[in-house]
Parts: C-alpha cells; sequence; structure tokens
C-alpha cells in the first residue's frame, strides 16, 4: 500500500498574490533539507504539498527531519488510493486497523476539492463511516468528542486516507529567505541561540559572529559553539559562522578604562564589529539573545547605550521573556544541554564585581576615548574566521 507525506503550511496562504513566491521558497527549502536523507518528489496542490518518498523504508526519517523546516504546521503519513469509494473504503480498512481499535470513539471527516467525485463531502464520510462500522467490531461512532478521526481528501488525481490524530507538529512561522538576511551575536549560552532560531522561524537567512578570547577561552569553548551553530544548521541547512579574535580588544579595556564600565564597552566593541561584518555579508539587522533587566548590561539604560554605537537595526526576540521561558525553548529546539556545558565564552572572563546598571553614555564614551577603538575594532574584523557550518547527519 502506497503511503505518501502531506505537509500543511500555515501562514502562507494569507499571502495573496504573493502566496506562489512562498510556496516556492518552501518547496526549496524542503528539497534542501532532505538533500542528504531520501530520493522524493514534492509537488504543491490547493494549499498542500505532497512529499513522495522513493525509497519508503526512509519515509520516517524524512518525516522527522521535515519538522525543522520553518513554515511547516503539520505532516502526516497517508495513503494513497484510486478515486472511487469501494477503493477508499478498503484503503481506509487495511491502512487504519491499527488505530481502530474495538471500544474507540471515532468518525470520518471527508473533503472533496474533484467536484466530478458522485459523493460530496458529506455522503463520503457517510460510506466510510458506515463500511468502518461494518468492519470493526466494538467501534463507537461519536462526531463530536472522537478518539480517532479518519480523513478522507478526494483530489484531483487520488484520494488519500489518514488519521487526523497521527499529525506531527511542525516549526510553523515562515520559510527561510522569505524574511530577509541578519547576523546573530551567537554566545556559548542558552539565550542566543534560542533568539537566532526565533528569527530564522520568521524567514530570516541566520548568519552568526561569536567572540572568541583565546587563551582566556578554550578550544573547548569555541567547538562549545560551533557545536550550537550545527544544531541551528538543522533548523535552516547551513549556518555562515564568523569567530572574531576578541582578547586584545579585552586587554585593552581592563588596562586603560574603569573597571565598572568593562562589559558595556566589550558590548559596544562586539556590536560594531557584528555591524561590520553583517553588511559585509549582505545582512540587514543584527540579533541578541538579550532579555529586558536579565544581567547588567540588559536595564534599558544599558541597552540604549550598546545601541548607539550602531546605526543597524537590532533585533532582540527574547526581550520581554524571562529565564524559565528561554530555558523551555532551548529545551525544546535542542541546545539547552550543549549550552550548559562548562565552557566558558568571552562575556565570562574580566567581568567587573560591580558593573553599572544605569550609564550615562557621555561616561561611557569618555572611558571609550582611552582605546583605539576604530583601529582594534579593524584588526579584529581583518582577524575572522569564516565557517560554514551543516547540521550533523
Amino acid at each position: 500500500m502506497k503511503e505518501i507525506l502531506l505537509v500543511k503550511y500555515g501562514e502562507i496562504i494569507l499571502k495573496g498574490g504573493n502566496r506562489s513566491r512562498f510556496e516556492k521558497m518552501l518547496i526549496e527549502n524542503m528539497s534542501k533539507a532532505l538533500k542528504n536523507v531520501a530520493e522524493t518528489r514534492i509537488t504543491v496542490t490547493q494549499a498542500t504539498v505532497y512529499v513522495e518518498v522513493l525509497d519508503e523504508d526512509r519515509i520516517d526519517i524524512v518525516l522527522e527531519r521535515l519538522t525543522k523546516v520553518f513554515g511547516i504546521v503539520t505532516i502526516v503519513k497517508a495513503c494513497v488510493c484510486e478515486k472511487n469509494i469501494e477503493a477508499i473504503e478498503n484503503a481506509a480498512k487495511e491502512y487504519l486497523k491499527g488505530d481502530l481499535i474495538s471500544g474507540k470513539r471515532f468518525k470520518v471527516e471527508a473533503k472533496r476539492s474533484d467536484k466530478a467525485f458522485p459523493l460530496n463531502s458529506i455522503e463520503i464520510a457517510m460510506e466510510v463511516g458506515g463500511f468502518l462500522d461494518d468492519n470493526f467490531e466494538g467501534l463507537k461512532v461519536d462526531v463530536h468528542n472522537p478518539e480517532v478521526t479518519v480523513k478522507v481528501e478526494v483530489r484531483d488525481s487520488f484520494a488519500y486516507i489518514y488519521c487526523r490524530e497521527n499529525r506531527v507538529k511542525g516549526q510553523g512561522g515562515m520559510p527561510q529567505g522569505t524574511g530577509g538576511r541578519a547576523t546573530l551575536l551567537l554566545s556559548g549560552g542558552i539565550d542566543s541561540p534560542v533568539a537566532g532560531h526565533m528569527m530564522a522561524k520568521r524567514g530570516t537567512v541566520i548568519e552568526a559572529v561569536n567572540f572568541f578570547s583565546y587563551p582566556y577561552t578554550s578550544e573547548r569553548a569555541k567547538e562549545k559553539v560551533i557545536e550550537l551553530a550545527s544544531i541551528l544548521a538543522q533548523y535552516t541547512s547551513c549556518v555562515k559562522l564568523h569567530i572574531v579574535p576578541f582578547t586584545e580588544i579585552q586587554l585593552a579595556i581592563r588596562d586603560n578604562c574603569p573597571e565598572q564600565h568593562m562589559t558595556l564597552l566589550m558590548r559596544r566593541f562586539m556590536m560594531k564589529i557584528a555591524e561590520i561584518i553583517a553588511e559585509k555579508n549582505g545582512s540587514q539587522a543584527l540579533i541578541t539573545g538579550e532579555s529586558a533587566g536579565q544581567v547588567a548590561s540588559q536595564t534599558l539604560a544599558a541597552l540604549a547605550v550598546t545601541n548607539a554605537v550602531v546605526k543597524m537595526p537590532v533585533l532582540r526576540p527574547l526581550i520581554g521573556m524571562d529565564k524559565t521561558e528561554i530555558i523551555e525553548r532551548a529545551e525544546k529546539i535542542g541546545t539547552f544541554e550543549t549550552s550548559i556545558l562548562p565552557y566558558e565564552d568571552c562575556c565570562t572572563v574580566f567581568t567587573p564585581k560591580n558593573p553599572t546598571t544605569q550609564p550615562v553614555i557621555s561616561k561611557i564614551e569618555k572611558s571609550e576615548a582611552h582605546l583605539d577603538f576604530d583601529g582594534l575594532t579593524k584588526k579584529a574584523v581583518e582577524g575572522t574566521e569564516t565557517l560554514l557550518i551543516y547540521p550533523k547527519k
């Protein structure tokens, strides 16, 4: 019995005259995600994407991979059969026998997009429901509160049968590439990978910048960030990761500036360097994992000081979230266990005992004047290492 994957999308339906462009991008992303997974044939008709897996033994692997593609709301395995009521009834009986267990409450819902089919949707549901009731002992019809909902879709070429309760939830959001390009300041912590995932879910192509302070941070810390980028790449197919040498800047700040200003001065360097790299790579915005008030550098006054050093928009998708909410998202997307590995990133070295929480920008700029800001920035950008990070197979 032939199986196929039926993929449903959500917001794309609302795109009006632009809908075909979004559908095309979704199919391209699906094909890219499945490139090294299985050979497939993908088509889209009437708000449904049909994924035929040519090696049916790999259909579950394909389904799991598609759950990480942005733009997909649900996926379900369905049986394909000929468009006549006898074939539909027999296919439903055989394909769903594991779901139609004695004592289960069930109903049938039908959708007929082929108006030439001799039965309408209500008649199809009644015919198939009666047939299943006759062939499975102990089933109970319950149209209001069923445990099993048999779905029958009669389309242009074939009919498709599946159990609604077997649908698998996708990522939702918009297809990657439909929302521009942005550069994520990716640390080794919990927050920034979640921020990157959230913006990628809105269709944004994500690049990442990491600041590496060798020997104060180890190679294991660098490997940790690469691993986080690899997890994000499961959702985006690839992440371009820029690793910036940051030791010289931190030492210059430590030796020449007031200790209480150190964190904010580092943040201003990071933002400026990230903006330069972003502009070179065609990004339209920066993304950070900052949450209002979470640490000293994330008070509203401190965020204003770090914003002032760049002209590019700064997106902060976590700004109103608390730590518990962020951790829940990190666990859900698979980054949490890597983020809590005990390898320090550059933000945890040279940490002042009493950082300023209500900074005045004129005082920060006065401290900054003791540094060769442009020269240090230029040298860090020139020393940047760029890697293309793909998901692990």
